[in-house]
């Protein structure tokens, strides 16, 4: 599994309720079925994806993200994951939303457009970036909200959202010091948990 898979499993608990958006083939629900006795499903817009979701016994619905999580009920789930699919939604402040109505907690990941090599792509070549994080070109990316940690923790603060964890990798390295004390430097991924606020 990709490294932000593997890091995100760990504040899964064992024998949760897990909902995936964008769940792709439904690797991440199968390991967590498998190895931690989660009970989920996922959401998946891919025909192919979900098939492939389905071979695996995995639970997948298909569903387009921009159309919300009005089908489930409040506090349906104890966690959402939505892994490189925040930047791809049309209106990833409600869908932030209604995670947190539907679960009590979510963990994201998104690639950090903030990241120094984006920003060396970017004032050298004077072009998009394009790079393992982001692998589309500008005219065909599904990715139409690109943020940075700095962006996204602004939103949260916005909407009254509380950060319990955040992670920064960067290819195969995770927790070195750079990333840690300059995530929107150095870290190529963002990883977070969040839950709602308390008063």
């Amino acid at each position: 599994m990709r490294l932000d898979l593997r890091l995100a499993e760990q504040w899964i608990q064992p024998g949760s309720r897990v909902l995936d958006l964008g769940c792709g083939d439904g690797e991440l629900l199968a390991h967590l079925r498998d190895q931690f006795n989660v009970h989920g499903y996922g959401l998946e817009i891919d025909e192919d994806k979900i098939s492939a979701g389905v071979a695996r016994g995995v639970n997948v619905i298909q569903q387009n993200l921009n159309e919300g999580l009005g089908n489930f009920g409040d506090a349906t789930f104890d966690s959402v994951i939505m892994t490189q699919a925040l930047q791809a939604v049309a209106k990833p402040d409600e869908l932030l939303e209604d995670m947190l109505r539907v679960a009590k907690e979510a963990i994201i990941t998104f690639p950090n457009f903030a990241h120094w090599k984006t920003r060396g792509y970017l004032f050298w070549r004077g072009m998009m970036p394009v790079s393992e994080a982001l692998p589309y070109s500008w005219y065909n990316t599904p990715n139409i909200h690109l943020c940075t940690f700095r962006d996204f923790e602004a939103l949260c603060a916005e909407k009254g959202v509380a950060i319990l964890n955040r992670r920064a990798v960067d290819g195969d390295q995770q927790g070195s010091l750079l990333m840690q004390k300059f995530p929107n430097m150095f870290g190529e991924v963002a990883i977070y948990r969040v839950t709602r606020a308390t008063a």
